[in-house]
């Protein structure tokens, strides 16, 4: 939502209000409902007032405390929708049979809300929409294939399936990233203990011979000093940075937009990787089910694109569409985008030549699968020597530390 200074003329004066919309038709629009007896003169989008921003960021930072609903809770009752629909079961019947059910005090609302949305009209992709936090992208995303297919049912066990892997590979994730983190902050621990106790007892004993300390060691009091002087400042002053910038993240589009392109600089080892074949085999995914089910490849497209959390890459992928409509064929409108190997390229084009463009739509979708499968099984043997490089960083700074000090006390002495 923007904000707009909208200047109206009442009763022969001037003046202005500050109105917030998703863009300046909306807002010219919500001014004259909500001040009839007003003339409009102008519109002029403007920054968000203070206690406006303050109040998204309290609530931003509020919501980051909030404990998202498990992944068994989501893909239970996603399973329990797909088989009664299957049997026939209405789908208000469903969700409310469901809510019911379920165990998860926040779901039950949901569905309970959901549920009233459908009734009042609303199709279930348009009531879901508010939740997409809750539910995530490719729950939206499957809602709606299942509404343009009229098989609601299939398309949620092909989304169990989906959510499945997720969980599944993010277990895998944490497993492979367990072993590496505890070692990691066993050596925080002992480094904390050591710059808080060990290394001040150093500076009392040079003080006496007046010699100059190390850089090693002074780094280390350095640092002792700042935690005992401002350590709750610093702790304060992380999860304050990290809460702002995650508000931001979701509330800034251009902020996120950089954010997104950042995180897949080659200078983000793993992490770009990781989230360019995530999201590559969501979307193709999505694209080859669609096309599948006989959706036309421009309506397929726009649905698909739905899978997309990364903005760098969604304003590659939006182009797509467009250029097809130009008169190009959907390899050439794909090559243009960056994001597909000459290989993957030459699959589609050939699929769609040979009208089997699903199933070459398929083989690209288990690439990127495989792909990323491979990246999560074998993230432990590249993450070690990361992890590695940082341990022998403190390993030394502490040895370097607690050691240079003593071998030139024998010289203070002297």
């Amino acid at each position: 939502m923007k904000y707009f200074n909208v200047t109206v003329m009442d009763k022969g004066k001037k003046r202005l209000e500050v109105i917030q919309a998703d863009n300046k038709i909306a807002a010219i629009s919500l001014t004259k409902q909500k001040f009839p007896s007003s003339m409009v003169v102008r519109a002029v989008e403007t920054a968000a007032p203070l206690e406006d921003t303050l109040d998204n960021l309290l609530k931003g930072i509020k919501k980051s405390f909030k404990s998202k609903i498990p992944f068994e809770d989501k893909i239970s009752t996603i399973k329990q929708i797909a088989v009664m629909v299957d049997a026939g079961i209405s789908i208000s019947d469903t969700l409310r049979d469901v809510g019911e059910n379920t165990e998860n005090k926040e779901l039950k609302t949901i569905y309970a809300k959901i549920d009233s949305d459908i009734n009042a009209g609303n199709s279930m992709s348009d009531a879901m929409e508010p939740y997409i936090d809750e539910f995530g992208q490719v729950t939206l995303a499957m809602t709606n294939l299942g509404e343009r297919t009229g098989n609601l049912s299939e398309s949620y066990h092909k989304l169990s399936d989906i959510l499945e892997n997720i969980r599944d590979n993010n277990a895998k994730f944490k497993k492979a990233i367990r072993g590496p983190l505890i070692t990691l902050g066993a050596m925080g621990i002992a480094f904390t203990v050591l710059i808080m106790v060990v290394v001040p007892k150093f500076k009392d004993i040079f003080a006496k011979f007046k010699t100059e300390l190390p850089l090693p060691t002074r780094i280390l009091l350095d640092l002792e000093w700042a935690f005992s002087n401002y350590g709750i400042l610093i702790v304060g002053g992380l999860f304050l940075g990290i809460s702002t910038i995650k508000y931001f993240y979701k509330n800034n589009r251009d902020f996120r937009l950089k954010m997104d392109t950042l995180m897949l600089h080659p200078k983000f080892y793993l992490i770009n990787k990781a989230i360019f074949l995530s999201t590559m085999h969501k979307y193709n995914l999505v694209f080859g089910e669609l096309v599948k089910a006989g959706i036309p490849v421009a309506e397929a497209l726009d649905t698909a694109i739905g899978m997309v959390d990364n903005l760098a890459i969604k304003e590659k992928l939006l182009g797509v569409n467009a250029n097809i409509g130009r008169g190009m064929n959907l390899a050439e409108a794909l090559d243009i985008t960056g994001l597909y190997k000459n290989m993957l390229l030459q699959m589609i084009k050939a699929g769609e030549a040979g009208g089997q463009l699903d199933a070459m739509l398929d083989k690209v979708t288990n690439y990127y699968h495989m792909e990323f499968q491979d990246l999560i099984d074998n993230l432990s043997s590249y993450i070690e020597p990361i992890m590695m490089f940082f341990i022998a960083i403190l390993v030394t700074l502490m040895a370097l530390g607690i050691f240079m000090p003593m071998w030139d006390l024998g010289k203070a002495v002297g």
